[in-house]
């Protein structure tokens, strides 16, 4: 089922569901109440009887959050022993078992083959189980932030229930500390104030009516004041509300079924799969062209047992078994090195991916800012600072008994930091006293007191509020020491001087007091009229000190930083620029609604800051990014912005987050700070770096020695390598490239981002691969030709039984020997795009590595049983001559195809 609203395609039963709940809660917020008691069965005095609950609960379900697609132990056993790799591998065992240990006779058994497969299998099976079962459900925490009872009416009794129980239509009792327990419409409010800021992101509380101003236009449900939202708390005041959303349907509901959706697959997840497909693809093709060409060529007892034999020990030969180890060693040392720098990782793969981030995508507050507003200014109305003005701003924010927001708070403080330089703000509680006050509310959005002077008995009503609606109620101003007559010119000019605050991010409100207020009892709102304007003051949630450097840091490193949030678009600009953040507009909410993917596309390459954005638009623009090919990371810290955090490639949270956020997180950071995230990006690349290496190294040597036995089967009168052998040889050089997460990263590495393309690898494979092969065959036809035949007496046709399997093992050993060679050498050639040993050096660990394995191979031929064991023999000291010019010869060559490979290419690794 499709269905088009707003441009935008509802796919399924449940997104359209989700649409008519919203349609639901905006069709409550602007009917008069009546008319939404009779849509649902209720009235003021609640539900009547159970019949009618049932029928709510059967209509409009539930009020609980399902978990959907839960995870379980069996599920993330199953995933971790049958990847792509391993299903690979264990046909590749099984296949080995059958025809070695199974059919042979009791004496003739081999057990080798099977063991090393299933130990590789098993040991990177556990890692992989083990990093999945450190992971929790997310749709846990949000279940655990919402409350288990609470009061409802119905049929005018009073009672607790549990929250499940709860159904459409029924009347809610809400009182200080209480959570939400649904969506709901506000019938009665007094002194409401309720904290969206795990919803929506907003920093301060917001105070919710009954009533609606229905010619405003919201960009948001949750900017409706007659609705407040499950899992939103009660900060002040009281209420009664009716229960119009439940369960899933509710808003946070829908966040819920997004952090349950299936996880959307990462950059390094493709890149790995893409890569996994591309060996299958090639394995695929090498494997029956090997068995084929073996089985006729081979003139050995059982030829097509020893082809098959032989097909296995080429397809492990050229899968990377080690891989997941290589992996997880590279992101566990990326891990430990952001333990160091106070971050958290929680999902290893996001070590990488922070690397490969391209985009970064963050909300302003608390993380380009300080997360506290300061007062800036008090400012008489020509702009200069006036402490009369700080004064009566005072007053007005410590005696009013409603709840002292952040702009009360900083207004309160400011004034006692300059009470000790300023005599007139000094104790100004001990020289006033509060004779009454007219609350904040919505249609005014003012508030006014009446205190009096201490000293002479004089009475002063002092009102602060949004500029507009404080000059509506003034006819006179203070100016140049002297009240005067306010006309629409000094409103323009002050009006102007507003608006030029607002464009440097500061919000605005305005004082103004009078003296001829009514007496007490009788004090309303009609005396706020005939008032004198006093000057204003500007606030400020001030950017960090570090966060411009860390936004040159970012830039340096490739990382496109945009804003996405649910704030003011002018305060947002504001503290764009004064951090270095460019910017050529802004994109809006309201403006999204309306775009279609197609569309959104284009803007978000344009478009820097977004503002006043609902939780699935930020989720909508970090996965339309993700389409155009970036990598993209998102930092978020509310429940609002868990389902951005679920489709981005890395999602990164803070320690004092809401938990459905840090449980949604990859990575947690101990400080909000974007100089952390420079340094997690840093390891990233590093981490990377190591991981690609490996890949592209291993792929191709392992590529270019398998063409070479390929090549060698059909010229060779003998299998030109036993399947131990080329195991041995695999799993040997596999334990030398275990020090590569401990490698040493170039630094022109490190300044852009990688990305993980399957067509690189390849790329790099058919360039390197293929220099091996040159070498190899010059090698074997060496063996072959001139330096067997020497040590031996003769050419291998002319040669007894007996002499003919000693040439086979003098063979296999002089090319076991020198495969492994060039395969330590080609750690040390491809690591780098530089010269190595010059302009480049591996790290200790590589070179003792590698050192360790050359010096293995080389010595096995030499040491008894081991030998006869491995079917090899001991070659005499001339062949280390010829084993020099043959490394020098790759040596050489390679080198020759890294300079016209980054010719070409522009890159090497």
């Amino acid at each position: 089922m499709k269905v088009l609203k707003n441009n935008q395609i509802i796919k399924n039963k449940s997104e359209l569901g989700l649409l008519e709940n919203k349609n639901r809660l905006i069709e409550a917020s602007n009917n008069e109440i009546d008319v939404v008691f009779s849509h649902l069965n209720s009235s003021i005095r609640g539900i009547k009887d159970e019949e009618i609950v049932e029928e709510n609960r059967d209509q409009y379900g539930k009020n609980v959050i399902n978990k959907k697609g839960s995870d379980n132990v069996a599920k993330r056993l199953f995933r971790s022993f049958f990847n792509s790799f391993n299903i690979i591998l264990l046909v590749l065992a099984i296949i080995s078992m059958v025809i070695e240990v199974i059919l042979p006779k009791p004496g003739e058994k081999q057990y080798a083959t099977m063991i090393i497969i299933f130990t590789m299998v098993l040991i990177s099976s556990l890692i992989h189980f083990v990093q999945e079962q450190k992971s929790s459900s997310s749709a846990n925490k949000l279940i655990q932030i919402i409350q288990t009872t609470s009061l409802i009416e119905r049929n005018g009794i009073l009672q607790e229930i549990p929250l499940e129980e709860i159904v459409v239509g029924d009347i809610v009792h809400l009182a200080a500390g209480d959570i939400i327990p649904a969506d709901v419409r506000i019938i009665q409010a007094k002194d409401l104030f309720v904290s969206q800021s795990s919803l929506t992101g907003e920093s301060e509380p917001i105070e919710k009516y009954s009533i609606i101003d229905k010619k405003v236009d919201y960009d948001n449900v949750t900017d409706r004041p007659n609705l407040a939202f499950m899992g939103s708390n009660i900060i002040s005041g009281s209420a009664k509300a009716i229960v119009i959303v439940t369960g899933n349907g509710t808003y946070i509901g829908q966040v819920a079924s997004k952090v349950n959706e299936k996880q959307v697959p990462t950059s390094f997840e493709k890149g790995m799969k893409k890569i996994s497909i591309m060996l299958t693809i090639v394995m695929a093709i090498i494997i029956p062209i090997v068995f084929l060409i073996v089985g006729f060529t081979n003139k050995e007892p059982k030829p097509w047992i020893n082809a098959l034999l032989f097909g296995i020990s080429i397809a492990v030969g050229l899968t990377p078994e080690m891989l997941p180890m290589i992996v997880t060693s590279c992101l566990s040392k990326g891990a430990i090195a952001m333990g160091k720098k106070k971050t958290i990782i929680k999902n290893l793969n996001s070590i990488q991916n922070f690397g490969a981030m391209d985009i970064l995508c963050t909300d302003k507050t608390g993380t380009l800012t300080q997360d506290e507003v300061i007062l800036e200014r008090h400012l008489d109305v020509t702009g200069q600072e006036d402490s009369y003005v700080l004064k009566y701003a005072f007053l007005n924010s410590y005696y009013q008994t409603g709840l002292k927001n952040l702009l009360d708070k900083s207004i309160i403080k400011r004034t006692l930091e300059l009470a000790d330089d300023i005599k007139e703000l000094d104790n100004l509680e001990l020289h006033f006293e509060k004779v009454d006050e007219i609350p904040f509310d919505f249609h005014r959005k003012r508030m006014s007191v009446l205190v009096k002077s201490l000293k002479n008995n004089r009475i002063k009503m002092i009102t602060k509020g949004a500029v507009e609606e404080i000059i509506s109620v003034c006819d006179k101003i203070y100016l140049d020491g002297k009240v005067q007559k306010l006309d629409k010119k000094i409103i323009r000019k002050v009006l102007n001087k507003v608006q030029e605050f607002s464009e440097e991010g500061m919000r605005v409100i305005a004082i103004a007091s009078k003296n001829d207020a009514s007496a007490v009892g009788k004090f309303s709102v009609a005396d706020e009229k005939n008032m004198t304007l006093i000057g204003y003051l500007t606030f400020l949630d001030p950017p960090k000190d570090s966060a411009e450097d860390a936004i040159k840091e970012l830039h340096n490193l490739g990382v496109e930083v945009k804003i996405l949030t649910g704030d003011n678009p002018l305060v947002t600009q504001a503290i764009c620029s004064k951090v270095g953040i460019p910017y050529e507009k802004i994109l809006l909410g309201k403006d999204i609604i309306n775009m279609s993917d197609d569309e959104l596309k284009i803007e978000v390459e344009n478009t820097q800051i977004f503002a006043k954005l609902s939780p699935d638009q930020k989720a909508r623009i970090i996965t339309v990014l993700r389409k155009n090919g970036h990598v993209v990371g998102y930092m978020g810290d509310g429940i609002n912005d868990a389902p951005a955090m679920k489709v981005a490639d890395v999602s990164i949270s803070v320690d004092t987050a809401v938990d459905i956020a840090k449980e949604t997180a990859n990575i947690i950071l101990l400080e909000k700070d974007l100089n952390v995230l420079a340094t997690g990006i840093v390891e990233g690349r590093k981490t990377h770096a190591n991981i690609n290496k490996y890949v592209k190294m291993t792929v191709s040597s392992n590529f270019g020695n398998i063409i070479s036995i390929v090549i060698a089967s059909i010229l060779l009168p003998f299998l030109p390598l036993l399947p131990v052998q080329i195991i041995l040889l695999n799993l040997i050089y596999d334990l030398c490239c275990g020090a590569l997460p401990w490698d040493n990263v170039d630094k022109n590495f490190i300044k852009k981002p990688k990305k993980w393309e399957y067509k690189s690898t390849l790329r790099f494979m058919l360039w390197f691969g293929p220099i091996s092969t040159i070498v190899d065959v010059l090698t074997f036809t060496l063996l072959m030709y001139v330096i067997i035949p020497n040590m031996v007496g003769s050419q291998f046709k002319s040669l007894s039984p007996t002499a003919k399997e000693e040439f086979k093992m003098l063979f296999w050993s002089g090319w076991l020997i020198l495969s492994m060679w060039t395969q330590s050498l080609v750690i040390h050639l491809l690591r780098t795009g530089n010269i190595p040993l010059i302009k480049s050096n591996a790290s200790t660990s590589v070179i003792i590595m590698t050192l360790l394995g050359m010096a293995i191979v080389t010595a096995i031929p030499y040491i008894p049983k081991v030998n006869t064991a491995l079917s090899l023999a001991p070659l005499k000291p001339i062949f280390f001559a010829w084993l020099a010019m043959l490394v020098a010869i790759y040596i050489i060559l390679v080198q020759t195809t890294k300079f016209i490979y980054k010719k070409i290419y522009h890159q090497f690794l």
